[in-house]
């Protein structure tokens, strides 16, 4: 519920803190003390329209904050959760409008006025005089009768099914959308698979096939250099020999000289070894033009193909395999159109029988919300109105998120006439006291939280206002009530009051809330019996009216 409002330089307001507490609260005051400012505020913070002429002679921009207690809002605490602005179980909404920009907030973070708006329907209900009063939108009204009908969740279920069969739908025009470009991609795709089918190039096969190319190439050269390498090792081997008898013991004695004829064996036997290791590498060394050629042509078939493809000959693999799975995905794509087709038939079926059910359900709650509003119009002086709750069954076979029919609620003022649609028909006092009667009726139905009624009173008096101001009372027990009257059998109802009045001079005037306790209200009321002139006899009514509410 609504649990506090701050306002400044809005209008004629300067600054404005209201605390509002569950219950009925009635906001009285004289004509244009701005009872219905604090209402136009509120709306604000809801994503109203901003208007910088709203901001107060003098000031550079308007500044609102409205705080709800979300914690029994269940719906207004999932929205938060899936734009990620939950905070508490506290939600505020702020709005401030310069002269040349308008800005939100809500729990501190900026946010769009659609933002605000949406988030703003789970909240509160303006039903005032104006066009956009939400009893007018046809989607409010299906959400009344859905919800006094009991089958507010079965909704739900035709909703989701509905956009099930949507997704599902999408998805099999666009398969069959892209049939007439799948022939000619799966002709390619098969030429191209099977030409690298026909490759069949091995995991390590390019890095083999390129240094056996290299080794091939450069044979020749390798015998030559080997046995050029071979010979040195012959020579070196008799040089050395040659070297260590010259030194022979018998002839040379001393550590120095023995050392050096160690070596130069040590270097005769190295060079043997050698000498019988290149004469193996040689015997290796298979010179096979026919063979280079062969290695040749393979790497020239795989970079041809890798240029053909733009890809590097190492991706080849890779490109194979992705290649291959697009091949085969496409060849299944008629078993997917067929299964998808199947789909879609089971889920047609699974709405159509959610929303037989619905309708059976809304068809059972118009009848029953009909005569319960109609008695209740009887009651506020509107016996001659005829309510219909219209289930006009929609055009075309596509599952609907809302059902197989609309609902409109349709209304005649004057005997005689047609139904017409709300907007078409009602005026404004009428269209006040045609909301208040279904909103009561299907009070016990679930609502929004807060409810803000402005001057539901027009146009009425005497006996029928006491039954406004009972059935507003009545409607508070199960909702947050605000209402903006001029009646005093209307404010007399109320749990709590607000008085509201203007002050100041030729320069400025300025607008003040006051919350007023049982002498001010009989105050307030009596004021409003009895006008300029208040005596004890009105002041003595004043108080039998507060009596009569709370007994």
């Amino acid at each position: 519920m609504l649990t506090h409002l701050s306002i400044s330089n809005f209008t004629i307001v300067e600054h404005l803190q209201i605390d509002l507490s569950a219950g009925m609260t009635a906001i009285t005051g004289e004509t244009g003390a701005g009872k219905s400012i604090m209402l136009d505020a509120l709306g604000l913070c809801l994503g109203d329209r901003a208007d910088p002429r709203s901001i107060r002679p003098g000031c550079t921009r308007a500044d609102i904050t409205a705080c709800f207690d979300i914690a029994g809002i269940p719906a207004a605490r999932a929205w938060l959760d899936a734009q990620d602005l939950t905070v508490s179980d506290e939600c505020i909404l702020r709005r401030v409008i310069s002269t040349d920009r308008s800005r939100a907030w809500i729990n501190g973070r900026p946010a769009t006025v659609q933002q605000c708006a949406e988030l703003g329907q789970h909240l509160v209900d303006i039903h005032s005089q104006h066009a956009h009063q939400s009893l007018l939108r046809k989607p409010v009204q299906r959400a009344l009768l859905d919800s006094f009908a009991g089958a507010a969740a079965l909704a739900e279920t035709v909703a989701s099914l509905a956009h099930d069969w949507t997704e599902t739908e999408q998805r099999l025009a666009a398969l069959r959308d892209a049939s007439s470009e799948t022939e000619s991609r799966h002709q390619l795709l098969s030429y191209q698979v099977g030409e690298l089918d026909d490759l069949a190039l091995g995991s390590d096969e390019i890095a083999s096939l390129e240094a056996e190319q290299k080794a091939l190439g450069s044979a020749e050269e390798i015998l030559e250099s080997a046995g050029r390498a071979l010979d040195l090792c012959d020579t070196l081997e008799d040089t050395a020999q040659q070297a260590a008898q010259l030194l022979s013991a018998s002839l040379h004695r001393g550590s120095r000289v023995d050392n050096a004829r160690d070596m130069l064996q040590s270097a005769a036997i190295q060079s043997g070894e050698a000498r019988g290791d290149l004469q193996a590498y040689l015997d290796s060394i298979d010179i096979d033009p026919r063979r280079l050629a062969d290695v040749e042509s393979r790497l020239d078939q795989i970079y041809t193909i890798a240029r053909k493809h733009r890809v590097k000959p190492e991706e080849l693999a890779a490109l194979h395999a992705e290649l291959a799975g697009e091949l085969e995905a496409l060849s299944g794509s008629d078993a997917s159109v067929q299964a998808l087709e199947a789909e879609l038939e089971t889920r047609l079926a699974a709405w159509t029988e959610q929303a037989e059910k619905l309708t059976q359900r809304r068809e059972k709650g118009a009848r029953k919300l009909r005569r319960e509003a109609m008695a209740l119009l009887e009651t506020l002086s509107m016996g001659q109105c005829v309510l219909e709750i219209a289930l006009a069954s929609r055009q075309g076979t596509s599952p609907h998120p809302g059902g197989r029919e609309e609902v409109e609620f349709l209304i005649s003022t004057n005997p005689g006439s047609a139904p017409q649609s709300l907007a078409r028909i009602a005026s404004g006092g009428e269209l006040s006291r045609i909301s208040l009667a279904i909103q009561v009726a299907t009070a016990d139905g679930g609502s929004v939280p807060s409810m803000v009624f402005d001057e539901v009173d027009v146009g009425i008096g005497g006996a029928v206002a006491e039954v406004v101001g009972r059935l507003l009372r009545k409607l508070s027990n199960g909702a947050q009530v605000l209402c903006v009257t001029h009646l005093p059998q209307v404010a007399a109802q109320a749990h709590h009051q607000l008085r509201v009045s203007k002050t100041g001079n030729r320069k400025s005037v300025t607008t003040a809330l006051a919350r007023l306790d049982t002498d001010g209200r009989v105050d307030e009321l009596a004021r409003m019996l009895g006008g300029l002139k208040v005596t004890d006899q009105t002041l003595a009514h004043a108080r039998e009216m507060l009596a009569d509410a709370d007994a």
